[in-house]
């Protein structure tokens, strides 16, 4: 997004922390463009769990991708921001839904896309979340995840740092319970199709990496 389609955005969050938190993400994250490019070529709906303010569906459809998104968050507040601004542009096919990962997912066949929620779960609610996302997952879909991978570098640790401040200043509701390691997501998702683990903190510190299950096409 320019410059100028940032501050447009961020406009419409009056909010002066969401207002900042938007402009900020968008300028310094590298996750949008790289969902942007796994789903560049797609017409599948995708269900995007854990969309906060709802950036990746307003980047999405910046970008001229118009397929359906269902949005599902635990907090209801941004639900309500996300739902309100949605309007305000006038963007269709967008739904943003208040709902509990842990309670299970909705009925769903396309892209899946988990961004920045799995160390709020413990092991065995991320390995059911995930065995359920894939399970979503169209033939020649995908789903994209985002996350901090346990290890031991220091990005691991300033990743934890992160997370314990967002919740400090109540950006998030609950504090990190249970950070994934490569061999979660191996265990998870490897029966489900060709699985791909890569860096992508970009210009960042923390430990984020790009986690993509590509299922095979029907036939």
């Amino acid at each position: 997004m320019s410059p100028d389609a940032i501050r447009e955005l961020a406009r419409h969050f009056p909010g002066r922390w969401d207002h900042h938190y938007i402009a900020a993400k968008i300028k310094s994250d590298p996750l949008y463009e790289a969902v942007l490019a796994e789903f560049r070529e797609s017409e599948l709906p995708l269900l995007d769990l854990g969309c906060g303010l709802g950036l990746l569906a307003f980047f999405l459809r910046h970008n001229g991708l118009g397929f359906p998104i269902l949005s599902l968050d635990y907090d209801q507040r941004k639900i309500l921001e996300a739902r309100r601004v949605a309007g305000e542009l006038g963007l269709e096919r967008l739904d943003f839904e208040h709902h509990d990962a842990r309670e299970g997912l909705p009925a769903h066949q396309g892209n899946v896309s988990i961004l920045d929620i799995l160390q709020f779960f413990k092991p065995a609610e991320q390995q059911l979340l995930l065995t359920e996302a894939a399970e979503r997952v169209a033939p020649g879909g995908k789903l994209v995840i985002r996350s901090g991978l346990r290890d031991r570098s220091l990005r691991f640790r300033i990743t934890v740092a992160g997370d314990l401040f967002a919740k400090w200043t109540f950006w998030m509701k609950a504090a990190p319970v249970y950070y994934p390691g490569r061999e979660d997501f191996e265990q998870a998702l490897s029966d489900h199709g060709r699985l791909s683990i890569s860096p992508l903190w970009g210009g960042t510190p923390f430990n984020n990496h790009l986690i993509v299950l590509t299922k095979a096409t029907a036939g």
